[in-house]
């Protein structure tokens, strides 16, 4: 047996850590150590009876890049052992991948629950779209499961969450609400984007299907946009089905990119966790704060079920300022420097935003208010610089506002 066909005969044995780097697409006769990048748009077969045996009966084959390509399906391998899953798919964007799984789990006359904490363009899609094709939406608070629990008390198709929050940092009970939802026969969909299957992972808690933005944590580079869907083959089969006749598909350069970026994504977890504590530890203390959001501190309200379902705390949080404005949360994010005034997150880089007019701009202001994102909420998702030169840059923040 040569020494490619003993690695993966010892590929499940192996740490998540040494999987996120040696699981992945075959190696190909040219031999390469990195992984190859498939860059064409179809693929050739030696004969007719073989090509109509790769589109009619799915022997493997690539046939077509909309359909499947080696480099996105290497990057769907290797993702789906660090969640602990049975089959993933890849699409252009993290958007693309909550499309996905509404267009092919509801139809007409569908109930979807949806929870307050879940990122702008997400509520968007179904408020806008869904509900004009007969797709009822109820929202429900992440962090009650009384609520949960009163809202599956009518028949509900779907259950989609997001946790940790975006940008208010509160915590879904995934295990609690995975067993009311088991109960209903109600799906349960996670967006695991803010903790990675590092620090979290969903599908072991009961969750039925996983969401990433791998535009996210999974680049960690802020290089490329994708997005993925997993869980059990069943389940995520209709998903490939839609992508593959909606053309929501991953280009095979963004896949090398995540796949890439999934070898390191073990130790810019922890990073970022450190990082992130140490920022958040510091701007509790400071006066112009008036509460702190993040899951790694003893004073969050849901820290015991953090420290129960996840590794750490992330990367991301959120802070009020005392008596603030949108004025006041402007004027800290314009005196910043370091800093990276962006929407994004999951990068090296530090950034900030002003929720309230960027992430969730576009949705209606009474949305915000049940979401709890305030008009004086600041975002940061913390990279990987010195966690002394980011203080310093907040401190140039808060200067801008005493003077």
């Amino acid at each position: 047996m040569d020494r490619d066909k003993r690695l993966k005969a010892i590929s499940l044995g192996l740490s998540e850590e040494t999987q996120a780097i040696r699981v992945g697409p075959d190696r190909t006769p040219e031999r390469e150590h990195s992984e190859a990048i498939f860059t064409t748009s179809s693929f050739v077969f030696p004969d007719a009876a073989t090509m109509a045996d790769a589109f009619v009966n799915n022997s493997g084959l690539s046939i077509y890049a909309r359909v499947d390509n080696p480099t996105v399906d290497g990057f769907c391998k290797r993702l789906a052992v660090l969640e602990g899953a049975e089959a993933c798919e890849a699409t252009a964007t993290g958007m693309g991948a909550v499309l996905s799984t509404l267009m092919a789990h509801c139809q007409s006359g569908d109930r979807v629950l949806m929870s307050t904490g879940v990122f702008g363009a997400t509520l968007n899609l179904v408020k806008n779209y869904f509900i004009k094709y007969g797709i009822e939406l109820e929202l429900v608070s992440p962090t009650d499961l009384r609520a949960w629990e009163e809202a599956l008390s009518k028949p509900a198709k779907l259950a989609y969450c997001e946790t940790p929050s975006n940008p208010t940092i509160e915590l879904v009970d995934i295990q609690g609400l995975s067993a009311l939802c088991r109960a209903k026969h109600c799906l349960l969909v996670v967006d695991n984007c803010f903790m990675t299957p590092v620090l979290q992972k969903p599908l072991a808690l009961g969750a039925d299907l996983v969401i990433h933005s791998a535009t996210k944590y999974l680049d960690g580079q802020g290089r490329a946009m994708g997005g993925a869907v997993l869980g059990r083959r069943d389940l995520v089969e209709p998903v490939t089905s839609f992508i593959r006749s909606g053309g929501v598909t991953m280009s095979p350069f963004n896949a090398w990119i995540f796949l890439k970026g999934l070898e390191t994504l073990s130790v810019r977890m922890k990073a970022h966790s450190e990082n992130a504590l140490a920022v958040a530890q510091w701007l509790e203390k400071q006066p112009q704060v008036e509460r702190v959001n993040y899951v790694g501190l003893e004073s969050h309200p849901q820290y015991v079920l953090a420290q129960r379902q996840a590794k750490a705390g992330g990367g991301v949080l959120s802070f009020t300022l005392k008596n603030g404005s949108r004025e006041d949360a402007w004027s800290f994010l314009n005196a910043t420097c370091l800093m990276s005034l962006t929407a994004n997150l999951g990068d090296v880089k530090t950034t900030v935003c002003h929720p309230a007019t960027s992430t969730h701009g576009r949705i209606d202001e009474s949305d915000r208010q049940l979401m709890g994102i305030s008009e004086n909420m600041i975002r940061i998702a913390v990279g990987l610089e010195s966690v002394d030169d980011l203080i310093q840059d907040c401190e140039r923040g808060f200067s801008a506002l005493t003077g």
